[in-house]
Order: C-alpha cells, then sequence, then structure tokens
C-alpha cells in the first residue's frame, strides 16, 4: 500500500480549517514533527495514554481525550475514544441546523483532524504470541475512528500511516500562506479517506483471516461450522497493492488497469512478492500474462530435460517452446543462422522462434537461462515486444534496451519468487479459485505405453513430447502440440473440437518443414528485402491459395516470378518427414485426431486417454505403427 500522497491546495470554497486535532498513534515516528507543525498552525491538540506523554515530553500543550470527554479511560485502556464527544466530533455534519444545535446541547466540539495508526495486530501474529496477547492487540478505537472521519471528509482530514505526514504537513503551509488559517481541501481530504478505508479492510481482513486459523480442531461445533464454509472457507478474503500502472486492460478502451502483489494482511512485511522487476520498458496487461506463462514453460522445460529452454508467446499461447539442440545444416539455413557457436540460451530461442516465425511476430520472449549477448543479437532482428529471463549480461542488456527505439521491455525474474499455491480470479462479478497447476512432467510420466505394435519411446522421442506436454499445460484448451528436434512444430490452442486442434497445429507442422524444401529456399528475392516479409512471402507460397491481387503484389518480391510449389510436390516432400511427437491436453474422443496426425509425420503420442473409443485410437496408432503412452495428467489451461 502506497503511503505518499501529492499536495492539493483545492479551491478556495472546499477549504476547511484545522482548529481542533486528535492524535492517537502506537507508531510514533514523525510524530512530534507533525504536532510540532501543528501547535504553529494553533491547532489544539487531543490525544490518548502514550502519545499524550510523548508531545508533553516534546513540551508542547496537548489536551488528555478523558478530560475532553469528561469521562477517564477504563477497562485497561479499552473504553477511551469511544465516546459521543468524538465520534460527534468526527461526524457531525457542519452546516446542519439539527446536527449544529445537537452538538451544542451535548457538549461535542468539532474535530478536523485526526491522526491514527492502529495497534501493530499483524506483527504480534508474527512473533507468535499466544492467542489472548493477539486478541488484546486488536484494536477497536482506531479503525471507528478512522472509519468516522473517512465518511464525513467533506469535513474532517484523516491521517492514517506516518507516510503521509510530509505532504500534509506542505498542504497546510500552501492554504495557509502568510498569516492564513491551515486548512486542507475537499481533493486533498478524498484521498486520505479512500487510504484509512484501504487501511482499515487490510487490517480486518488479517483479523479474520487469523481467526479462521484459529478453530479448534477438536472441537465440533467449529469443525461443524468449518465443513458448512467449505474447503476454501465461506468468506475469502483477497487484498492487492497497485505497483505497476499498465497503459490499458486487453484493448485500449478497458481502462483503469494494473498490476500489483497479494498482500498478505498477517504479516504485509513478508506479502508476496512480485515475480519479476522491470528493467526497461512498460509493459501492457497482455505482455505480462504472456511473461509469466512463459517464463513457467521455459522454466519448466530447464528442469525436466537439463537444457537451456526458451518460449515465444503471443495471446497467452506459445507459438514456439523449445530446448538447446544443435541445429543441422539444413536448419540453419532455414533459420538463417550459423550452424556453430550458438550459445545454448541461442540457440533455444532460435528454435523457439522458428516454429512459427509468422505467429512469432511481435512475441514476448522466455529464456531459462541468463541472456548472454548471442542470444541478444538472435532478437536484436526480430519484431518482438519483451523479454523474461532470470539474469541478463550487460552486453546484452545494451543491446536489448536499443530495440523499439529503448521502449522494448525487458523483465528479469526473480529466482526466488515462489508462486502460492492456490490462484484466484475475478470474472464478471464472480470470483473463481483453484490449486494451480503444479503437476511436474518428465520421461517418467511416459511409462504406460498402451499400442501393441510399438512398445517403447527413444530419448529423443521422449524429449520431444516432454516438451509438447510442457507446451500444452501453457496453451489455451482444447489443445495439441506436435514436437521434433527439441522444438515444438506446431501448436493448436483454443479450439473446441480436437481433432481441429489436430488439423489446425498440422497444418503448422506442414509449413515448417515445406519452409526446408528447396525450392522454398530457392526463392529469388529482390535484394533489401526485409526478413519479415521473407517470412511472410515463403509462408504464402507454400499456402499458394493467393487470389489474382495478392499474387500480384507478392510477386514484385522477387528478381522473377517463382514457379509454383504443386501438391504433389508438397506431399512428396512431407513424404519424408517422420519421428514427429504429438502430445493431447485431453483424451482423443475419436480415431480421426490419429488419421489426421498420421499425415504429418507423427511416430509418438501421448495422452490422457479416459475415453469410451480409447481402444480404436489405440488401434489407429497400431495401424500406423505409432507408440502411444496414457496416464498422463488432463492439462486444460484457461
Amino acid at each position: 500500500m502506497a503511503h505518499t500522497l501529492q499536495s492539493v491546495t483545492g479551491s478556495q470554497n472546499d477549504l476547511v480549517p484545522i482548529k481542533t486535532a486528535l492524535l492517537s498513534v502506537s507508531d510514533k515516528t514523525g510524530l512530534i514533527e507533525l504536532a510540532t507543525a501543528l501547535s504553529k498552525f494553533n491547532v489544539k491538540l487531543l490525544s490518548t495514554g502514550g502519545t499524550a506523554a510523548a508531545i508533553r515530553a516534546a513540551g508542547l500543550s496537548v489536551t488528555d481525550v478523558s478530560e475532553h470527554t469528561g469521562s477517564p479511560e477504563i477497562m485497561d485502556g479499552r473504553v477511551k475514544t469511544l465516546h459521543p464527544k468524538i465520534h460527534g466530533g468526527l461526524l457531525g455534519v457542519r452546516g446542519n441546523a439539527k446536527h449544529e444545535e445537537e452538538a451544542k446541547s451535548n457538549g461535542v466540539a468539532w474535530i478536523d483532524l485526526v491522526v491514527i495508526n492502529l495497534y501493530a495486530f499483524s506483527e504480534t501474529v508474527a512473533k507468535g504470541s499466544d492467542f489472548s496477547t493477539c486478541v488484546e492487540n486488536i484494536d477497536i478505537g482506531g479503525p471507528s475512528m478512522l472509519r468516522s472521519a473517512s465518511k464525513n471528509h467533506a469535513s474532517v482530514a484523516v491521517l492514517s500511516h506516518p507516510g503521509q505526514y510530509a505532504a500534509f504537513l506542505s498542504s497546510l503551509s500552501a492554504t495557509a500562506g502568510n498569516g492564513g488559517e491551515a486548512s486542507t481541501s475537499l481533493a486533498l481530504r478524498k484521498k486520505l479517506a479512500s487510504a484509512a478505508f484501504a487501511r482499515t479492510a487490510a487490517y480486518d481482513t488479517a483479523i479474520s483471516s487469523w481467526f479462521a486459523g484459529q478453530l479448534a480442531e477438536g472441537d465440533p461445533v467449529a469443525n461443524a461450522v468449518a465443513e458448512a464454509s467449505g474447503p476454501l472457507g465461506s468468506v475469502v478474503q483477497r487484498t492487492y497493492s497497485r505497483d505497476v500502472a499498465l497503459k490499458y486492460g486487453c484493448n485500449p478502451h478497458q481502462n483503469p488497469s494494473f498490476v500489483g502483489r497479494i498482500v498478505n494482511p498477517l504479516a504485509p512485511a513478508a506479502s508476496q512478492d512480485m515475480p519479476f522487476e522491470i528493467l526497461n520498458g512498460t509493459p501492457g496487461y497482455i505482455n505480462l500474462l504472456d511473461a509469466v506463462n512463459a517464463y513457467q514453460l521455459a522454466s519448466e522445460l530447464r528442469a525436466a530435460t537439463g537444457l537451456a529452454a526458451a518460449a515465444s508467446f503471443k495471446h497467452v499461447s506459445p507459438a514456439g517452446a523449445a530446448v538447446a539442440v544443435p541445429l543441422s545444416d539444413v536448419e540453419a539455413a532455414v533459420y538463417d543462422a550459423p550452424k556453430d557457436g550458438l550459445t545454448p540460451v541461442a540457440l533455444a530461442y532460435l528454435r523457439a522462434r522458428n516454429a512459427d516465425p509468422m505467429c512469432s511476430f511481435g512475441d514476448f520472449a522466455a529464456v531459462s537461462d541468463e541472456v548472454d549477448e548471442a542470444t541478444a543479437l538472435i532478437l536484436k532482428p526480430e519484431v518482438s515486444d519483451g523479454i523474461i529471463a532470470p539474469s541478463f549480461t550487460p552486453e546484452a542488456l545494451a543491446i536489448l534496451k536499443t530495440k523499439k527505439s529503448g521502449a522494448f521491455i525487458i523483465l528479469q525474474a526473480k529466482k526466488s519468487f515462489r508462486p502460492p499455491p492456490i490462484e484466484y480470479r475475478e470474472v464478471f462479478g464472480m470470483a473463481f479459485a483453484q490449486r494451480r497447476n503444479d503437476v511436474a512432467i518428465s520421461a517418467d510420466s511416459l511409462a504406460k505405453i498402451v499400442t501393441k505394435k510399438s512398445t517403447s519411446f527413444n530419448d529423443d522421442a521422449k524429449r520431444d513430447l516432454v516438451i509438447a506436454l510442457i507446451a500444452i499445460k501453457y496453451t489455451q484448451s482444447n489443445s495439441v502440440g506436435y514436437a521434433r528436434d527439441g522444438m515444438m512444430v506446431g501448436v493448436g490452442a483454443g479450439q473446441q473440437s480436437r481433432v481441429d486442434c489436430v488439423k489446425l497445429a498440422g497444418r503448422k507442422v506442414a509449413t515448417w518443414y515445406l519452409r526446408q524444401h528447396p525450392k522454398v529456399q530457392a526463392l529469388p528475392f529482390k535484394a533489401g528485402t526485409k526478413r519479415t516479409d521473407k517470412v511472410n512471402a515463403r509462408v504464402r507460397y507454400i499456402e499458394g491459395d493467393m487470389a489474382e491481387d495478392e499474387y500480384k503484389t507478392w510477386v514484385t518480391q522477387f528478381d522473377s516470378a517463382p514457379e509454383p510449389l504443386t501438391d504433389s510436390e508438397k506431399k512428396a516432400f512431407l513424404s519424408g518427414l517422420k519421428g514427429v511427437s504429438l502430445a493431447s491436453d485431453a483424451f482423443f474422443p475419436f480415431r480421426d485426431s490419429i488419421d489426421c496426425a498420421a499425415r504429418y509425420g507423427v511416430s509418438y503420442v501421448a495422452q490422457p486417454g479416459g475415453s469410451v473409443k480409447d481402444d480404436d485410437v489405440t488401434q489407429a496408432c497400431d495401424e500406423y505403427t505409432i507408440t502411444q503412452c496414457h496416464g498422463l495428467p488432463r492439462l486444460f489451461h484457461h
């Protein structure tokens, strides 16, 4: 929670002079400086207990609340400010004839400023104090005064944290001018009221959360209440900090938008940290969704394979993902990269980006290891929004900061970050909660082979199936993924029909492989044709379904019109594609997915199983000599 505020002077007609202030604080930071300044403005000071003693010790004049109310502090200080002369002085509406008359007849004087900070309840809990000690540190009068003053912000100012004092005094000085009264503006009082309500809300959340954890396990009544409340409790309270203001949400009209930390009300100082630090650029809403999903994917690939890993994300699904597997001569030529000399991280991102370079246009990149100069140089010419990585060399950082005229987003992931076990989402006025998908995928997940004709996976197949399974774990469902040579070569995301996912991703596999066709590699581009234009032109050449007007524009990129890539040439070339791995985030309901996948060189399949048609799907795999395993967890992602 931010404690700073801007100085607000306001117009003359909404200024309220401060004549009486009530100060009652557990944290004495800045107290004497504030009280001294208020005294210089001729403000009458009211106070309680230790706060009054501290003010007197500083040589300042102060009136005890008990003297002001005519009632002593009783019950060990539990009752001191809960009095009509306090709350009447805070809540009374100035200018309301009835309130003015009732205040006069009951001896109530207006209070124009309240300075409160609350008992250190969370800190008491954090110390491991016993139940009764924690209860004694629940503030009652403080929140009551904060709420009363905030409700009546039309006339009353409220300070709820020492961090506000300096800016507040600056505002008073501005309104007082030369010899005038220290006053507060309506705009300032609204800001202060908002901060105070946020503080009491967080304080109440801390208390209710703590109490929820104190239910006696052996108490049948408490157990009955807990069971009736459900496994997540009858009320789940969430507190967020506004850490980073975003340009807008998913779309420009969706404002305001921000991203923030999850605040632990029982221990604010130990609240959930942000998972990254912004080193450069201004991230947007979708940028950050891409970044955190992509980084989880890359990190899990690293853990599962032991190889440097990377992901290229667009719209919260991977366009590509890969690990550091050396390039063949053909791949180096197709990806316009040196065959040797690439560092593992550079190699991983190069493969991830080249799974589907058209879809990776404007991606958000993630890598599992430190970004070095070689990786930065691979990324530099690409159209990309940003990157997230655990660290950057100084040379790499300098290169990346020049991208997009200095606007390239660079996020440094925090290695120590650990996500909470339960994830929450608010949609259309409802709260959704679930345990995060923390299932770990590894080669051991592939043990249950169900086919009879082919009954084993080689090491490359195991690696590729693990890559595909982890990739679809972070792909919008329904989803399937094809992988080969340590990289995703086709991702089908967000289709309602599973066979449509297989077809969509299969077309991407075909395009990926046909980029290696000699006729594609030999396209006679004019000198100076941009890299992105070449990528798009090759894909359209492979697809070959251009309308007449599109073709007229397309062909201008070449020194001479290329001969078409015929369907028979495509089919013949694709017949050489073998050893592809296919993973599915849920079971295949019919064999049609296998019939389709077999056309794209699939030799290995991993899926959860559990369909009534499992036997039909397995029979299809046997017919195509595809090795298939079941027993994977379902990996839907939304």
